[in-house]
């Protein structure tokens, strides 16, 4: 096949009426207002964290230690004393930055395009530039680098302060020095890795609103878990170490580690909290974790021991050192539990000639996502614990009540899922077709950043060309309806291991979402076949529909016998990234109540019957935080979940059998057409017995396209991040000044 030689007409942008200059000014006014409350909001968030980050990182300092020390003498009258003075410190700031980042979600809006600053050329930016291709971290983007330099630099400036106070300190005798020196040492290792724990749970709050305001999808986020993860645990076994060292040296090793005292830190919880930890970071390592994904699943659930004990241990006011992301942490993980609640229907199942399984789940029609977007999915015939995250395979636009997505086979779980669909062809018994499924999500990026680019590359391995079908849908539903949408120019490259692999490509009719689409956006498709030297006697394209009748019992619509509610409900809108009012009222309300619950426990509890136990007081404290989400942030989800019913019904009256229809025709009729009677065949050119040459992919575009940025989107193995990565980083070193400046993304989920 040839590629097809398209023009270069600029893809339609809404048309634009004329409206009175009264209207027009009011218009502006109001669009000034917006982006001037941004402005405000994003430099408060600046200063605010700024201010955080840098006493955190200075804190190690004596003279700053100091001035902490004089801060919590003068706050000491304060309703929870130490434990408050210290909450102001370490906590009440990120939370503050989370109230604002509500405010500034609720001034942007629900749907809005990224805006591209009008420059004459294209420039480099630090987030999508790849510094480091191999090695522990991946690949890792140059704002990345700055981040990991940063931590690296606290650590190291951390330990060398403290080491050096710990010198300068009294002389004892020769074996009490050392001794001290351990100890000293290891209460120090400790406090530098509560810090790094108070960025811990930042990251795998999936529907945080911190995240949504910095716009890092969770699937992407998980990295710096991960990474602040082993840093976190390194520190905590060196703090334990030391001790049990120092213990040992003085011959009372056994009497330390369990010891559970009233007044300072009790060491058996922190014993506990340090075995469960090691528990967790054992079976986290990679080996491990590919090797056993189950173990690394259920060990990881030892968090809540992991957390509570470390309070009992500390006590309350040491634990509010790294309170505030744990409790951000609890407010999405209430969320999700209360989402994954509902039963949601499995509007229609099938099986690929490859094994690849498609899913198409019922949702309501606010449920609100992107193109770029996971959701988290549980049978629950399969396993009522398991919960796998996949890329969503359809886009908004597709059809406001469904969303679909393509599932690899690749271990016991799908495989499993695989049997199910194909023996519910002709069941026995009526039970074999019952699916329950539960959902969390859609998490990803809050806005569709690949609508931000003239010229796209999407480099796809395999199943990695689910997310892509979603982009290429979006963008043809977009032309075709005249929506706000940049791309111009498409590449995609897809590499399949062997041929049988081809047909997901015909997931998605691209002439019948938009006929002519090649007048308004230039699509081209490359395919390399890695694994077959010459194409089969029948084209996959062609025998698609006979394979799909033979192989993959499409189209049985699956209901669910065990569901709970109307067997059409879809899935649930409470999530983090759903609605801007609600998800930010859940969060306001919870932190409120938790603050009041504090208070009220030290006025009319603590302070009046005098309780001292450190970590009684530890575990109140957490008990607080729970309570609050539940009581205050659950009357608000209830809220939500009446308010979201009554939307439902309402719109399931009105249009219920024709958004059915609709979901038939656009969700599974297009399947049946081939690719090969469609004009779509002459823009794809299929590779067999090679690989994508990079290098060469690069400098035609650079050629093709001139100084342009052109943003390159990756969803595939490791490996082919780091070859289109390095690739990249390479032309960027020796570029031309005519030449594109290419920006890398990558898609890829990797627990």
């Amino acid at each position: 096949m040839e590629k097809e030689t398209v023009d270069n007409t600029p893809l339609l942008s809404p048309t634009k009426e004329k409206t009175p200059s009264s209207s027009s000014s009011s218009s502006s006014s109001s669009s000034f207002l917006v982006s001037a409350t941004k402005s405000v909001i994003k430099y408060l968030i600046c200063i605010i964290f700024i201010g955080w980050a840098g006493f955190i990182f200075l804190e190690p300092e004596e003279s700053v230690n100091e001035l902490m020390s004089k801060w919590i003498n003068l706050t000491r009258g304060n309703p929870l004393g130490t434990a408050g003075s210290i909450f102001m410190l370490y906590s009440a700031p990120i939370l503050i930055i989370a109230f604002l980042a509500i405010a500034y979600l609720l001034v942007s809006g629900e749907d809005h395009i990224p805006e591209k600053k009008s420059t004459k050329y294209p420039s480099f930016r630090l987030w999508t530039f790849p510094v480091i291709i191999k090695g522990p971290f991946g690949v890792v983007s140059a704002t990345e680098l700055i981040g990991i330099v940063l931590f690296s630099a606290y650590v190291i400036f951390a330990i060398y302060n403290y080491t050096m106070r710990a010198l300068a300190s009294p002389s004892h005798h020769h074996l009490d020095r050392r001794i001290f020196m351990l100890e000293i040492l290891g209460l120090r290792f400790g406090g530098i890795g509560l810090m790094c724990m108070a960025f811990l749970f930042l990251p795998v709050s999936r529907g945080s609103v911190l995240l949504r305001y910095i716009d890092i999808p969770f699937e992407h986020a998980t990295r710096y878990h991960v990474w602040l993860g082993h840093l976190t645990m390194a520190l905590f076994t060196i703090h334990g170490l030391l001790y049990c060292v120092a213990w040992a040296m003085d011959g009372r090793l056994v009497e330390e580690l369990i010891q559970w005292k009233d007044i300072g830190v009790a060491n058996l919880p922190g014993v506990i909290a340090l075995i469960a930890g090691l528990f967790m970071w054992v079976t986290s390592l990679p080996g491990v974790r590919t090797w056993n994904f189950e173990l690394f699943f259920y060990t990881h659930q030892l968090y809540i021991i992991f957390v509570v004990f470390l309070a009992l241990h500390v006590g309350d006011f040491v634990f509010t050192m790294a309170a505030g992301g744990i409790f951000l942490f609890i407010l999405d993980r209430f969320l999700r539990f209360c989402q994954s609640r509902r039963t949601v229907k499995v509007v229609s199942s099938r099986c690929l000639p490859c094994g690849t399984v498609e899913l198409v789940l019922s949702k309501p029609p606010n449920l609100r996502y992107n193109a770029l977007s996971f959701i988290f999915l549980q049978i629950r015939e399969l396993s009522w614990l398991q919960w796998h995250p996949f890329s969503v395979s359809s886009s908004p636009l597709d059809g406001k009540n469904h969303l679909a997505v393509l599932i690899k086979v690749l271990g016991k779980w799908t495989e499993n899922l695989r049997d199910r669909i194909t023996d519910a062809d002709e069941p026995k018994d009526l039970s074999v077709k019952t699916i329950t499924a539960s959902v969390e999500g859609p998490y990803g990026h809050e806005v569709p950043y690949h609508l931000m680019y003239e010229n796209l590359i999407l480099v796809a391995g395999g199943i990695g060309l689910s997310p892509f079908l979603a982009i290429l849908s979006d963008v043809l539903h977009r032309a075709r309806e005249g929506k706000p949408c940049r791309p111009r120019n498409i590449l995609v490259v897809w590499a399949v291991k062997k041929s049988n692999e081809l047909p997901l490509l015909s997931s998605i009719d691209m002439e019948s979402i938009c006929p002519s689409f090649s007048d308004k956006v230039n699509i081209n498709v490359d395919i390399y076949v890695t694994r077959e030297s010459d194409p089969p006697l029948v084209s996959p394209f062609t025998s698609f529909n006979f394979l799909l009748l033979e192989e993959g019992h499409v189209y049985k619509p699956i209901k669910s016998s065990m569901c709970p509610m109307p067997s059409d409900f879809g899935m649930s809108v409470l999530v983090g990234t759903g609605d801007n009012f609600w998800s930010g009222l859940y969060v306001i309300s919870s932190t409120v109540g938790f603050v009041i619950l504090l208070v009220l426990l030290y006025i009319f509890y603590i302070n009046p019957y005098g309780v001292y136990k450190w970590w009684y007081k530890g575990l109140l404290f957490v008990i607080c935080m729970v309570a609050s989400v539940v009581i205050f942030g659950g009357f608000v989800v209830a809220l939500w979940h009446f308010c979201e019913q009554r939307s439902s019904v309402k719109e399931k009256s009105n249009d219920s059998v024709k958004g059915d229809h609709k979901i038939e025709q656009n969700g599974f009729m297009a399947h049946k057409s081939s690719i090969q009677d469609s004009s779509v065949a002459k823009s794809i050119v299929t590779r067999y017995g090679s690989r994508p040459n990079f290098k060469e992919i690069f400098e035609s575009m650079s050629e093709n396209w001139g100084h342009v940025d052109v943003g390159v989107l990756v969803c595939g193995p490791p490996t082919l991040q780091e070859s289109v990565a390095n690739e990249i980083r390479a032309h960027s070193m020796i570029r031309q000044r005519h030449y594109p400046i290419f920006h890398f993304h990558s898609h890829s989920f990797d627990l």
